[in-house]
């Protein structure tokens, strides 16, 4: 190709490049979906709420097309994800990155609650589906809960349950 017509097709994509990722411009009521996680929070079992087992940070960024989370444990190492919701697909995508792997996870708001799923490798459990739920509590708290299942989606077993609590100032 000819390095004129190559610059032409370049500059003509820039003004189409530009308003993708202008700033501001994730503002649909679906790229707020998640934004009820945003905060800093103490991380208790549901079960045992009086042993806080992590402290995690949920940022919004990237001119509000993302919501990054900051998982701290006490024990063992930390862990992460990328969340933002994919406008093509209409669906929120969650990538989760620790020190074993990375994990891709899909689904959206069902009025209640965030749902996503994906297959998150586990030892012994090659195929095995993750499917976590995030539900805004009515005191401000936010609980997650997780379940798994080895048998593509036909029954589920609870996982984990997890409730983020601001930290009392």
């Amino acid at each position: 190709m000819r390095p004129w017509i190559l610059a032409g097709l370049v500059l003509a994509a820039l003004p189409a490049m530009a308003a993708a990722q202008t700033p501001g411009s994730c503002t649909s009521a679906e790229s707020h979906q998640f934004d009820f996680w945003v905060g800093k929070w103490e991380v208790f079992p549901a079960a045992h709420p009086q042993t806080k087992v992590a402290d995690s940070l949920i940022e919004k960024l990237y001119a509000d097309c993302a919501v990054r989370e900051n998982w701290m444990p006490l024990k063992g190492p930390g862990g992460g994800s990328l969340n933002a919701f994919v406008a093509e697909k209409k669906a929120w995508r969650q990538t989760w990155l620790d020190s074993s792997g990375f994990a891709d996870f899909t689904g959206g708001w069902n009025g209640k609650a965030m749902v996503i799923q994906g297959v998150w490798p586990q030892p012994g459990h090659a195929g095995q589906i993750t499917r976590m739920t995030y539900t805004p509590r009515p005191d401000g708290s936010v609980e997650q809960a997780g379940e798994t299942s080895d048998d593509d989606g036909k029954t589920w077993q609870p996982s984990f349950d997890l409730i983020y609590i601001h930290p009392k100032p």
